[in-house]
């Protein structure tokens, strides 16, 4: 049964400088052949729009019949899309979901065979980016469960990267280089990476107890390399510590105290490669009460001591 699925990402610090150029209305319909279908995912359309506050939406006079709508009918498409809104808010509803608002830092991913309408609004008006694309590796990623349209909404917090994306797409077709076609799939398989990586995200951090050990996990990240005690860490949230661990372990497949190690023999790896501090040293600033017990711990994760190590990597 053919599915939909759409994403929300939501920007945040919006007192930062503007991160996007002024941009004039652009979109293109791309022509593709088997070369294109051959590879596996490509793109049939992009394109950006700027929509005014009382701006008539849609310009159906702009596009091909195939994609043009109304609120009242709506439309079914016949491949992916992703509609990104960079500004503004509006309101969204498909045959699988109820009408809901969409905010500044939306993605719609619309599913081919899904009846579905939306619109900015009136008031705020807003800004969006599209890509269409088709393709069996799509439909393969679709299939596998990658997106689950269970989870449509996602916040991810800040998305320069998503919207860098969107605008070197953009640049990519305008610009019709030879192989742009390839390149243009190339930058959409990176969104959808994007997005899949909010949506495991957001599937670990959309209760209580997660966001805890969220907080957790950054506590100890700022910590590592002080005593840190876990038990005490539970308390702090505040959670009991059988339920912390427990909860702890889902999220990231790890109990604290090794997640703790884990960061400490991280950090120490760096210094081993990047800097010249002896060994004890290294074990002193990241958090081990002893080298014995940091080279005992290193030589378990990497097969060799600290020092060989060192000298195998880097020569010293």
């Amino acid at each position: 049964m053919i599915k939909f699925l759409y994403f929300l990402l939501i920007h945040v610090n919006t007192s930062s400088p503007k991160i996007q150029p002024e941009l004039t209305n652009y979109f293109k319909y791309l022509n593709t052949g088997v070369t294109e279908e051959k590879w596996g995912l490509y793109v049939t359309t992009v394109g950006y729009s700027r929509i005014n506050p009382r701006q008539k939406y849609p310009n159906n006079k702009e596009h091909p019949k195939s994609h043009s709508f109304n609120w009242d009918k709506g439309r079914i498409l016949n491949g992916y899309y992703l509609v990104f809104i960079s500004k503004g808010k509006g309101v969204f509803e498909s045959a699988l979901t109820k009408p809901s608002i969409v905010n500044e830092g939306t993605c719609l991913f619309l599913y081919p065979g899904i009846w579905h309408r939306y619109k900015p609004n009136p008031e705020s008006g807003w800004e969006e980016y599209w890509i269409g694309f088709k393709g069996y590796y799509p439909d393969k990623l679709m299939t596998a469960g990658f997106f689950k349209p269970s989870t449509p909404f996602i916040t991810v917090g800040l998305n320069r990267e998503l919207l860098s994306l969107f605008q070197q797409i953009l640049d990519k077709v305008r610009s019709s280089s030879a192989g742009y076609h390839q390149v243009a799939a190339g930058i959409t398989m990176q969104i959808l990476g994007l997005l899949n990586a909010a949506a495991v995200e957001e599937d670990k951090m959309d209760d209580y107890s997660g966001k805890l050990v969220s907080k957790a996990m950054y506590i100890l990240q700022e910590t590592f390399d002080t005593p840190v005690n876990t038990e005490m860490l539970a308390k702090e949230l505040p959670m009991g510590y059988s339920t912390f661990r427990r909860v702890f372990k889902k999220v990231t497949g790890l109990s604290p105290n090794q997640y703790l190690i884990d960061l400490r023999l991280g950090k120490a790896r760096d210094l081993l490669l990047s800097t010249n501090l002896s060994i004890n040293e290294i074990a002193d600033q990241t958090g081990f009460d002893s080298i014995y017990y940091f080279s005992k711990l290193f030589k378990k994760k990497h097969g060799v001591s600290p020092k060989s190590f060192r000298v195998k990597k880097t020569g010293k």
